[in-house]
């Protein structure tokens, strides 16, 4: 059977991903990755150069997959943090990986840069932020995004502080969410 480098790069990736998103990059051990992956550790360092560019590339892998599961909708900024809600609750593993991101990484990638740019620019172009500069577009963006990590990020036992459980309780939290994107949108772009 031929070699299909394709196939390991993308087996390395989602075993990355499994790795990183439980134990964080400090805690992940590329022998773990590369027998989940079904591979060897050489083949980590020929691909990516090291595990904090395995851990690099997982990141952009894991984002640019993030956007395609959940479109940015510039005109309708709620609807995009209900959508986002929605796609972090069914993936909780993705908050981790940014958690543990945040706290092992100050830095931020010229991606995130550029994707952050350009949604405050997306916002911008389709008059959600009517009036407004590229500053105010990206506090926008920042807090609606906020918004849709708060449940994800908080513990379930203050979770469950709203007086009901479980499913019901998760929806009127979405709600919640879709009303407050909806608040400061217009009271940042009024």
């Amino acid at each position: 059977m031929a070699y299909n480098s394709a196939a390991t790069r993308r087996r390395l990736l989602d075993a990355a991903f499994e790795e990183f998103s439980e134990r964080g990059l400090a805690g992940a051990r590329v022998d773990r990755i590369a027998a989940v992956a079904a591979a060897n550790k050489q083949a980590i360092y020929a691909y990516f150069g090291s595990k904090d560019g395995l851990f690099d590339a997982m990141l952009e892998d894991r984002l640019g997959s993030l956007a395609d599961a959940v479109p940015f909708l510039p005109d309708d900024l709620p609807r995009y943090a209900g959508a986002l809600f929605d796609h972090l609750v069914d993936n909780p593993e993705l908050v981790r990986l940014n958690q543990w991101k945040f706290l092992e990484r100050a830095d931020v990638s010229t991606a995130e840069v550029d994707s952050y740019r350009a949604k405050a620019q997306a916002l911008l172009t389709a008059g959600q932020a009517r009036g407004a500069d590229l500053t105010t577009a990206i506090d926008l963006l920042m807090l609606v995004l906020n918004l849709t990590f708060a449940w994800t990020t908080m513990s379930p036992g203050l979770r469950a502080l709203g007086g009901t459980e479980g499913a019901q309780r998760q929806r009127r939290h979405r709600a919640a969410v879709v009303a407050s994107a909806s608040a400061i949108t217009t009271a940042l772009t009024s």
